[in-house]
C-alpha cells in the first residue's frame, strides 16, 4: 500500500517533532540533567514515535478499505499493528 504525501504529513509532523525531542534529550544527557527528567523524556518521544506508527497504519487500513480495486490483506494489517506493539 502506498500513501500519497497528503495523507502521510501528519506523520511526517508528528515525527519531526519526535526528532527534536530526541535532539533534546542528548542534551540534556550532555548537561547532565537529572535521571528522571532525562526518562521522561525519553518515554515522551517513545509514545510519539508509536503514534506515529499505529497514525501511519490506520491511514493506509483506512484507504485500503475504501479502495474497492485494493484486495485487502487481512493478515498483513494485522502484522503490521503488532509489529507496533
Amino acid at each position: 500500500m502506498e500513501l500519497s504525501p497528503d495523507q502521510t504529513q501528519p506523520v511526517v509532523n508528528r515525527l519531526k517533532r519526535a526528532r527534536g525531542q530526541l535532539d533534546g534529550i542528548l542534551r540534556m544527557l550532555e548537561e547532565g540533567r537529572n535521571c528522571e527528567d532525562v526518562v521522561t523524556q525519553i518515554a515522551a518521544v517513545s509514545k510519539a514515535i508509536d503514534r506515529a506508527g499505529f497514525s501511519l497504519v490506520a491511514t493506509g487500513l483506512k484507504q485500503c478499505l475504501l479502495d474497492e480495486s485494493t484486495e485487502f490483506d487481512t493478515a498483513k494489517m494485522e502484522k503490521l499493528f503488532l509489529s507496533l506493539a
